[in-house]
């Protein structure tokens, strides 16, 4: 029996409906045969493939030993947990949700501490005062010891959270915090605030693409099968398909359209009875449907799309080029 192919998506909660989503928009849809509670499931008309149900962080060590193929995670988790990150996974394309950004956060009353560099220059006036470094508590060891040594902030130590690193402070545990943040409310609730260059990362959810698993021709081939439905769809959104007909148009019209527009002509110029198909941004419908009426166009029509499938598909290129480093 061949090894399947492994994708891995989160097992719970809004990251595991967002990932399914996802993948069912692209037509490729997810299901469990053992029932709910399984942790393995599968891809409709793609028998070789295996669904890894794991939590975010498992899916990022799973990635960095080549465990699973692809799978569905944050970027902050793959930043802090994978050494060497961009040359071990690739970030395929980001899913717009689980957003959240990493950032380092200091109490409100410090009222003259606004950037990195006026972090700095209290870290050593605290010392001399306290006796120790200033305590900054996080579950994100790694991104924050880059981060400050970036900025040449060294007079600190880690402490490293096991609860609610927004709490901290408040405890007595640290004096400032590096931890994720959506809308920043969270923060403001605990009396604190983020510093003004002191956002580590904007994070997403990504498709990951692991190097060291077995890419064999049969797992590059199931990617490109899997990336192609996530191509098209990406594609359709960018696009609502107009068709109409008219005996005037020609290519001096069509090229104004594409600059005025947007649009692009799929399958060339009008037909022999001018008929014409073009796909065009949502946000200037309005405006094209205007322009072909006012050339001789008596009727515009407008559906959307739900899948476009070209030749080129730049998401399996970005991983063939990646597997050949």
């Amino acid at each position: 029996m061949s090894t399947p192919f492994v994708v891995a998506v989160p097992s719970k909660g809004r990251l595991q409906e967002n990932a399914e989503g996802f993948f069912a928009r692209a037509g490729l849809s997810l299901s469990k045969p053992g029932g709910a509670r399984d942790y393995r499931g599968t891809i409709a008309g793609l028998d070789n493939v295996e669904i890894a149900y794991l939590s975010a962080s498992e899916i990022a060590a799973n990635l960095a030993r080549g465990a699973v193929h692809l799978g569905v995670t944050g970027e902050d988790l793959v930043r802090e947990n994978i050494p060497d990150a961009d040359r071990r996974v690739l970030l395929i394309d980001a899913l717009g949700f689980g957003s959240a950004n990493v950032v380092v956060a200091v109490p409100q009353a410090w009222i003259d501490v606004r950037t990195m560099a006026d972090l700095d220059d209290v870290a050593s006036g605290f010392r001399e005062q306290h006796n120790h470094r200033m305590r900054v508590a996080t579950k994100y060891i790694n991104l924050t010891r880059g981060f400050f040594a970036r900025h040449g902030v060294s007079d600190y130590r880690i402490v490293e959270s096991a609860g609610a690193t927004e709490g901290a402070p408040a405890a007595g545990s640290a004096e400032l915090i590096v931890d994720i943040t959506t809308t920043g409310a969270t923060l403001a609730a605990n009396g604190l605030k983020v510093l003004d260059d002191g956002v580590i990362l904007r994070s997403q959810a990504n498709l990951v693409a692991s190097k060291d698993a077995d890419w064999s021709n049969g797992a590059r081939e199931t990617a490109r099968v899997i990336l192609d439905h996530i191509a098209a769809r990406a594609r359709a959104n960018k696009y609502r398909e107009v068709r109409t007909r008219f005996a005037g148009c020609n290519d001096a019209l069509l090229m104004e359209a594409h600059n005025r527009f947007g649009v692009v002509a799929p399958f060339g110029g009008p037909t022999s009875s001018g008929m014409l198909t073009l796909h065009c941004p949502p946000g200037k419908l309005y405006a094209l449907g205007s322009f072909l009426r006012e050339h001789g166009a008596d009727t515009v029509s407008v559906v959307s799309l739900d899948y476009v499938f070209d030749r080129e598909n730049p998401l399996f290129a970005k991983l063939e080029a990646f597997l050949r480093q």
